[in-house]
């Protein structure tokens, strides 16, 4: 059974810095893209940032020169790591990857159960 488990959420004060980390488990042939998503209460659901298998990066414009998105593929790991956090920031951060499983067909589309992010001073 693949999972995604993300680590690092937490309450920052306004301008600082947090990491968060989304490590795949189980029987993993090879991850597609990943992507970092965020939900704030009572909006939609927005795409962070994403970052192919070899490693292009794509952010929402709101994140652009504060955010960046990495991946370890030996590790099958993602991160994001956020500076300069602003209020709006806060959300509940989650990671998607589309993966394909040892003995399945094709790849899937898999989420991470979330993280709390707050930025507050």
């Amino acid at each position: 059974q693949v999972q995604l488990v993300e680590s690092g959420g937490g309450l920052v004060q306004p301008g600082g810095s947090l990491s968060l980390s989304c490590e795949a488990s189980g029987s993993i042939s090879y991850i597609n893209a990943m992507g970092w998503y965020r939900q704030a209460p009572g909006k939609r659901r927005e795409l962070v940032a994403a970052i192919t298998e070899t490693g292009r990066t794509t952010y929402t414009n709101s994140v652009k020169g504060r955010f960046t998105i990495s991946r370890d593929n030996a590790k099958n790991t993602m991160y994001l790591q956020m500076n300069s956090l602003k209020p709006e920031d806060t959300a509940v951060y989650s990671c998607n990857a589309e993966i394909l499983e040892s003995g399945n067909p094709s790849p899937l589309d898999y989420w991470g159960q979330g993280t709390q992010v707050t930025v507050s001073s």
